[in-house]
């Protein structure tokens, strides 16, 4: 229910406008659905792709170019000069031969997967996958098979491609031209090297990291999963006339998991030695990573309850673990990404939130800490991740100068800033100059790093700086005038303050010509999930539809509560065994109160309206207030007994151990208490959010003789993700604020 980029992209929330304001506003132009949905709007705040290479080159792939001049381009920071790297005609006449005409690409894109030397690029199309080198700009086929390969990466020396097919996991000798199997009891629940949606979700943010190379490039490290035990979701379709149904493992909160083994399996054998785990009690297997001596494992295990992480290393030959540290908190143990073994000393950096806020820790490969390396009354933060239980800070580390790079929320909680200190703690300095979000993505060797940066007033752009913070190059300047000619307008931030000191970010978008003498409706947009925020000073590229409403006459309003703002872990545990509950909605109900109190909102119309964990967030307010006239709920979870385990059971445990809480947040509880005009959009082959949600809490309005709007989405998951689906919602939301707002 966790909301994503793509997600995000609904946000465009809020509401439209009201009765007599949307008759006189709306028809002037500027930005549409339709504009939201062209190639224009998709790429006009577009910046380029990139990917360092280990000689210290980069990569670059720019979307601002011309679709059919688009190309792979070689950049060099030392002389800043960029060349195109591919010739595309070349490579999208031989795909045009190569695959069936509605396989074939218009122009080529990015690839799946770059060597780290710059000679191979990997690509999918139709479920097969394709390598181009890109020295000669030939591209060939590797595939050709009924079944759809995935997850597709090269071995770090550049000569294999592993891949997954079926459950099984193979390689491919890019010298050669030979495919091996290297798994052979792949099935529909039991999977080698590939995930399980809960896996897929909840562990690894959305990524099928279910193997990993060595650094040696001689072995592979694996995860099976057994999903045979786990409880089964069918989605029916609508064709053909007995409808097709899709089948789906999803562990239900208290049920049972997949059950996940660790394997290393040689290359020059074909044996896979099992990591033992037996005598260690644990639920899931949430991190691997190889140290740079390709003999030893770091592997992460959690317990059912997620109040324990334990750190072993592990050796490759005998599987056998050593248990290096414990991590414990009294609600749950975030999961992050942030462990890095250093080349030049047996020392590794780690993560924690032990203090209460996520810092930087130093130890030896005994698991003695050595001191912290941050502290203070801030957190390190991720600053580009896809979605918000990604966590990864740091972002090189220079042990000959003795520096560390990340970035943080330490001066402020809605921007993402370049800092870096020393491994002693000493040092600390931000590099980044800019107010806003800063995106890092620094080269192998630590010399230079592009600086992805944008801000709530500023459109993205990209520049090349040395790593002592000094702009080198702008590479893709930002665009303002495309937004500026059609007539964008910008958020202002500030915070509201809590009847307990507490201060929530807050961010208020006017509508054109806005006067405070007047009286306008408001739409209020929601999430509320934990370390969560929607306030950010960053570019909207994904809340556009934000700017519609304003066109119609609307002011959208967002005001994250504390336990959102990813302040600290103190915060955020705040929703233990009451998740999206009495807490969120205690700060909820004091920002509408702070907006009420302005001179120029009728607070008679105001509404409210969230996707995922913000639809429930929605149903939460409608329920639990009257201060909203109507709202929209998309894709909520209405009860927890319908989420899965790892998600729900970190902040509200299991069913078992916590009914009151259970039963305390249930939505489907509260329906008959809905105050205001509802409309609940669910798509219904929603894998995340299950439709049950919303046909459950619809079913209590029925019988509480409720009436509400309903719109489903026929074969759409969670997302609701393309684009004639996303134009009819945006117009339907919109009809629907006119109507009630």
């Amino acid at each position: 229910m966790k909301h994503s980029a793509p997600l995000l992209l609904s946000l465009f929330f809020l509401s439209v406008s009201g009765c007599r304001l949307a008759e006189s506003s709306g028809a002037s132009g500027g930005i549409t659905v339709e504009w939201i949905y062209s190639e224009e709007g998709k790429d006009a705040a577009a910046i380029p792709s990139f990917a360092w290479l280990s000689d210290g080159t980069a990569i670059l792939h720019d979307h601002r170019r011309p679709a059919k001049e688009r190309t792979l381009e070689r950049f060099d920071p030392r002389t800043r000069k960029r060349m195109d790297l591919v010739d595309a005609a070349k490579v999208l006449e031989r795909l045009g031969g190569l695959l069936e005409k509605d396989q074939a690409p218009g122009s080529l894109g990015w690839p799946a997967v770059i060597a780290r030397d710059g000679r191979w690029g990997i690509y999918l199309f139709g479920g097969d996958l394709f390598a181009l080198d890109l020295s000669t700009s030939v591209i060939n086929r590797i595939t050709r098979t009924a079944a759809r390969e995935k997850s597709p990466r090269l071995s770090p020396d550049g000569t294999k491609l592993a891949f997954v097919r079926e459950g099984d996991l193979y390689t491919w000798d890019l010298e050669k031209g030979v495919e091996r199997r290297l798994t052979s009891d792949g099935s529909d629940t039991l999977l080698n090297g590939t995930l399980s949606w809960v896996y897929w979700e909840e562990v690894f943010a959305r990524r099928d990291l279910g193997y990993w190379w060595s650094e040696d490039s001689t072995a592979l490290a694996y995860l099976r999963t057994d999903e045979s035990a786990v409880t089964e979701m069918i989605y029916q379709g609508f064709e053909p006339n007995i409808p097709a149904l899709t089948r789906q493992r999803y562990p239900k909160t208290g049920g049972v998991n997949p059950s996940v083994r660790l394997g290393v399996l040689e290359l020059a054998s074909g044996k896979t030695t099992w990591v033992d785990l037996s005598k260690h009690k644990h639920e899931y297997i949430v991190r691997v990573k190889w140290l740079n001596d390709s003999r030893r494992l770091a592997v992460q295990a959690m317990d059912r309850s997620q109040t324990r992480l334990d750190l072993f290393f592990v050796g490759r030959e005998e599987g056998k673990p050593t248990h290096i540290l414990t991590e414990r908190d009294k609600g749950w143990v975030n999961i992050h990404d942030d462990l890095y073994f250093l080349e030049k000393s047996d020392r590794f950096l780690w993560a924690s939130e032990r203090s209460g806020h996520m810092h930087l820790y130093l130890y030896d490969l005994e698991g003695k800490l050595l001191g912290p390396v941050t502290s203070g009354e801030w957190a390190i933060r991720s600053a580009a991740g896809a979605v918000s239980w990604l966590r990864q800070a740091v972002h090189s580390i220079d042990e000959e100068g003795g520096w560390v790079y990340f970035t943080s929320i330490r001066e402020s909680s809605i921007e993402k800033q370049l800092d870096r200190v020393r491994l002693d703690g000493s040092g600390l300095e931000r590099l980044t100059k800019e107010s806003g979000t800063h995106g890092i993505g620094f080269s192998e060797n630590g010399r230079f790093y592009f600086n992805q940066h944008s801000s709530g007033s500023t459109p993205p752009s990209l520049s090349l700086h040395a790593r002592d913070g000094s702009r080198l190059e702008l590479v893709a300047p930002s665009r303002p005038g495309i937004f500026s000619s059609l007539g964008m307008l910008h958020p202002e931030h500030f915070s509201i303050k809590t009847d307990d000191g507490f201060r929530m970010p807050a961010e208020l978008l006017k509508p054109a010509g806005f006067s405070p003498g007047r009286k306008y409706p408001v739409i209020m947009h929601v999430y509320g999930g934990p370390a969560a925020p929607m306030v950010k000073d960053a570019w909207p590229s994904r809340t556009y539809f934000d700017q519609v409403l304003l066109n119609h006459g609307y002011v959208v309003f967002r005001c994250d509560n504390r336990s959102a703002t990813a302040r600290s872990k103190a915060l955020e545990n705040g929703i233990l065994h009451d998740a999206w509950g009495s807490g969120e909605l205690a700060d909820l109900i004091e920002a509408i109160g702070w907006l009420k109190s302005q001179p120029w909102v009728d607070p008679d119309r105001v509404g409210i309206w969230g996707w995922s964990g913000g639809g429930s967030f929605t149903l939460r307010a409608m329920t639990g207030s009257g201060e909203f006239r109507a709202g929209i709920s998309v894709a909520p979870v209405t009860d927890w007994d319908y989420y899965d385990t790892i998600w729900t059971e970190a902040f509200m445990k299991r069913p078992q151990d916590n009914p009151e809480g259970y039963e305390r947040t249930s939505l489907v509880r509260k329906a008959s208490e809905l105050r205001g005009r509802l409309l609940i959009v669910h798509g219904t082959h929603d894998d995340n959010v299950h439709p049950q949600n919303t046909l459950h809490f619809v079913n209590e309005l029925i019988r509480a003789g409720i009436q509400f709007e309903m719109m489903l989405y026929p074969g759409r998951k969670h997302s609701i993700r393309d684009d004639p689906a996303r134009r009819h919602l945006y117009r339907k939301m919109l009809e629907f604020w006119k109507s009630n707002l």
